[in-house]
């Protein structure tokens, strides 16, 4: 079969798409199913000793240090619940530095002597698990060749049965790290940057007359994009199945220009997939709560509700399996990759930041009147100081090569981290700069003009969707990570910022009232100096227009516009101490992270660099071939009829063959180049020159696009994957 009639079957394949048998059944609710197969707090108040249970409470809520007295208790009644749920296996699920989520599974039968099984699970294996895993990035921690890794039990974060059609699973969430305690994942530094960011501020609510304040904790609510497309089309183009993207692809003649498709009326396709993944999230305790079509075609989104920041994390990673597995069932393909398609919106993965506890909500709500809501100023404004002290740090969160693609486009915010305060709060700022804050600009109201409508209230500011870091009404929004990502980097990032800036704002008003001074003069002093010295991370106006680039700069902050030019802040020496002192990462795990963030950049670039030279060698330039020599045949045709044929379509297609075959062969000498042997000298290499020369066959080859026959195209088209569903 050839690559046209390959592409033509995939589109009858799509036409005549059957979908699956309706997983809901008219008796159930939401809300019987939300939690069902969750081992929460529900099920161990009923299962577990009241004893243990208060203990293992004291930990989830209190921050209390596990009493591993009470682990067999809990482990006999989570097996007893899994058991009766069909679950055979149990797992420990890490995130290892992949980004990914694994696990290892293992049968809870064990033989006995008479020829039978009992179903064991003590605390012991609940507790700690060892599922060697040497093979997983370790940025110089370990060798392959040692081998010891170890799963810890994370109590704060709920098991869980994972279903199957086959059966069923017990997943218990852990931690993974060395035999010497470092950590090799993502969950240990997001565990140990909460926890010093609630010690710290834990000491500013004390000042603020809280004696006993419950334990405090960061919450995240990170909002999902991502594409579906038929999945036939899909397995019609490598670039997607083996690098998430398209490398190739002509822009189709209708893309998002019109806005469409921005939260227009859900394909009933899709609307059946949406349903069928939230009802299998909802068994997972996973509060999604919006969905809409985004402004890309093809291109959706879907937002939780608050959750603390290791769950959210945790229930994130779950969140992506799931989509992955029901959009299948669905005959779909979800594509989370930051820019599959060019030209159209990438996908991000909105993280929203607050930290508070159940008493008290978030501290990051200003009530009516923010200039008289001290304490919550003094959180707003360690806010500030965190971003503009480690702005940097925050772009390497993010980076990656895949979220290159999208960082400063017109669907991201600029690789220049500011700060969006709106109006109201921008304004009060401005008067504590100035001495102090007297007045907040109210609330007004919108005259729509139809008496039928009520009177809506307006918020003194509108939000701006171009700033990588807006506060948003209750909480601040990171815009900047990439969708592919998981959102642990950035919680981290963000839990260790906050720690010192919580930690540098204590200390000072700790001091100034052991020095006798008025607390109010003391927060209003230490409110103005960190307006004063911090405020130039603060920017309401466009961060897209090129002005901003050239003010940015007077302002000091800096633009590390690609991955290479963030990852270096990893390893400054202010970063590797603030991380020590905050017992989040030693030198070692800093530097780890530094060259797996160098090696996956490398070898990102390096699989799609082989994947062009592939498919054009392959697939493209035979098609332009072909295309070619029948229109070559043509002229000749015509010519022997006596005719004098017009040579300038031969010249049209000759041409970019001819672009395209020089740009394959330095693809393919820059291929076979030594890039060197250290992850530096390798991803560099990737950026200069497998990037550069990648772009070059792909001009070629989507010109080409545009004037081959049609019968001869082999891949799914734009046109076709986008409008196709």
């Amino acid at each position: 079969m050839s690559g046209n009639a390959v592409r033509l079957q995939a589109i009858k394949d799509v036409e005549a798409y059957t979908p699956p048998v309706v997983s809901f059944t008219t008796d159930e609710t939401p809300g019987e199913v939300f939690g069902a197969n969750v081992f929460n707090k529900v099920v161990m108040q009923k299962r577990l000793p009241k004893l243990v249970y208060k203990s293992v409470m004291a930990t989830i809520e209190q921050g209390k240090p596990l009493d591993p007295m009470v682990a067999d208790a809990v482990a006999s009644a989570m097996k007893d619940w899994a058991l009766e749920k069909g679950a055979t296996h149990y797992a420990h699920v890490f995130y290892p530095l992949t980004g990914l989520t694994a696990e290892k599974h293992d049968s809870f039968l064990e033989p006995v002597g008479d020829g039978s099984a009992l179903a064991e699970f003590a605390g012991k294996t609940l507790i700690q698990g060892e599922p060697d895993a040497s093979s997983f990035p370790n940025g110089g921690l370990r060798n392959t060749f040692e081998a010891r890794g170890y799963t810890g039990w994370d109590v704060t974060s709920p098991a869980y049965v994972l279903e199957n059609p086959n059966g069923n699973t017990l997943c218990i969430p852990t931690v993974f790290v060395s035999m010497t305690g470092e950590a090799l994942d993502h969950k240990t530094p997001l565990l140990r940057s909460q926890q010093a960011m609630g010690f710290h501020a834990e000491r500013i609510l004390k000042l603020f007359g809280h004696d006993d304040p419950e334990h405090i904790v960061s919450f995240c609510g990170p909002e999902q994009e991502y594409f579906l497309i038929d999945r036939h089309f899909f397995l019609a183009r490598p670039d997607l199945l083996n690098a998430g993207r398209t490398l190739f692809g002509a822009k189709p003649p209708k893309g998002q220009e019109f806005d469409d498709h921005y939260f227009g009326a859900i394909p009933e396709r899709v609307l059946g997939f949406m349903m069928d993944t939230e009802r299998e999230l909802f068994k997972l305790g996973i509060p999604a709560k919006t969905r809409h079509n985004e402004v890309a075609p093809g291109q959706f989104e879907i937002a939780p509700m608050f959750e603390r920041g290791n769950i959210a994390a945790d229930h994130q990673q779950l969140l992506m399996t799931t989509f992955k597995t029901i959009a299948k069932k669905h005959g779909m393909e979800c594509l989370f990759h930051e820019k599959p398609f060019d030209g159209v919106n990438g996908s991000g993965k909105h993280v929203n930041f607050s930290l508070g506890n159940s008493e008290l909500g978030s501290l990051l709500v200003p009530g009516d009147n923010p200039h008289d809501n001290a304490q919550f100023l003094v959180f707003c404004a360690a806010v500030i100081r965190a971003v503009h002290k480690y702005a940097g740090l925050l772009r390497a969160s993010v980076a990656s090569a895949t979220n290159d693609h999208r960082l400063g486009a017109n669907e991201a915010p600029p690789a220049i981290i500011s700060i969006f305060l709106g109006d109201q709060l921008a304004d009060v700022f401005e008067q504590i700069a100035k001495g102090a804050a007297t007045s907040s600009k109210d609330k007004g109201t919108m005259m729509i003009g139809a008496d039928t409508l009520p009177v809506l209230p307006t918020d003194p500011g509108d939000r701006n969707r171009t700033s990588p870091f807006a506060f948003t009404g209750n909480r601040f929004e990171f815009r900047a990570p990439g969708s592919l990502q998981t959102v642990n980097g950035p919680m981290v990032t963000i839990n260790t910022i906050m720690a010192e800036a919580l930690d540098y704002m204590a200390t000072e008003l700790e001091a100034a009232v052991a020095d006798g001074a008025d607390f109010d003069t003391a927060v209003q002093n230490l409110l103005t100096e960190i307006i004063t010295n911090h405020g130039a991370v603060v920017f309401n106006g466009d961060g897209y227009s090129e002005n901003w680039q050239i003010e940015a700069e007077s302002r000091g902050l800096p633009n590390l516009r690609t991955t290479l030019d963030a990852l270096p802040e990893l390893i400054t020496e202010s970063s590797m101490e603030l991380f020590e002192k905050y017992k989040v990462f030693n030198h070692r795990e800093m530097h780890s992270r530094y060259e797996v963030g160098l090696e996956q950049y490398a070898l990102s670039i390096g699989v799609e660099a082989r994947l062009a030279a592939e498919i054009g060698m392959t697939l493209i330039l035979p098609a332009a071939v072909r295309h070619q020599t029948e229109v070559a045949q043509n002229i000749v045709a015509l010519k022997s009829a006596g005719l004098e044929p017009d040579s300038a379509p031969l010249e049209e297609v000759s041409a970019p063959v001819a672009a395209l075959r020089t740009a394959l062969a330095a693809l393919r000498a820059a291929i076979d180049t030594d890039a060197g042997e250290s992850p530096f000298d390798q991803a560099k290499h990737a950026q200069d020159a497998l990037l550069p020369a990648m772009a070059e066959v792909r001009a070629a080859a989507d010109f080409l696009e545009t004037i081959v026959a049609d019968d001869h195209w082999p891949l799914p088209t734009y046109q076709e994957m986008l409008f196709i569903l």
